[in-house]
């Protein structure tokens, strides 16, 4: 699956979480700019997880903050 079509997939999973309608760019914060609290990670994170059969670890997680960073994260778990 290219980067495309893993940030289609991913824009798609955003969508009912992005409750203020932010305009999602690679910059984008989950905490900052979409205000996501720890048990909305917790649900969009279960999610991706689900969508990809991908397992994003605890530490991926801590070092994931913007969308760009989950894009190329996600992209590169699905290669392994």
């Amino acid at each position: 699956m290219t980067e495309a079509e893993v940030d289609t997939r991913i824009r798609a999973l955003i969508e009912p979480f992005n409750k203020k309608g932010v305009e999602i760019t690679d910059k984008t914060t989950f905490q900052n700019d979409l205000e996501f609290d720890s048990l909305t990670v917790m649900d969009f994170v279960a999610e991706i997880e689900d969508e990809f059969d991908i397992i994003i670890s605890m530490n991926q997680q801590a070092e994931i903050e913007t969308y760009g960073q989950l894009t190329s994260a996600v992209h590169k778990l699905q290669d392994s």
